[in-house]
């Protein structure tokens, strides 16, 4: 059995996919661009905001409300591979990555939360 010291460094070793993703509403189109270091936790965060009733994009939490979560998908756009070279913090490189990303969509105008 590992000691608690065991578990807590085995954990901070764990590589978790990071990048940027949507939150897409399939009955409107509508998308929630959005990125992290750990995607998944990322989008249960996301889910558990909106089922829980207090999500910070009302447009999104109101859709949510009324169309019921089978109406909406969480999809990877652009995965971010860790650089294992040097350590670093990944949080400027997503941002720039989200950025990117949303200009290869263009403009999607009214159809983001």
């Amino acid at each position: 059995m590992k000691t608690k010291k065991e578990l807590k460094e085995a954990y901070k070793q764990m590589v978790f996919p990071m990048g940027v993703f949507q939150i897409k509403n399939l009955t409107n189109g509508k998308l929630l661009v959005d990125n992290s270091i750990d995607m998944q936790a990322k989008w249960n965060r996301h889910k558990m905001e909106l089922k829980f009733g207090n999500h910070k994009n009302k447009e999104l939490q109101k859709d949510w409300n009324s169309m019921g979560e089978s109406n909406f998908v969480f999809e990877i756009i652009s995965e971010l591979k860790p650089n294992e070279e040097k350590i670093s913090n990944y949080t400027k490189d997503l941002l720039d990555l989200q950025h990117m990303v949303m200009e290869e969509m263009g403009d999607i105008g009214d159809n983001h939360y």
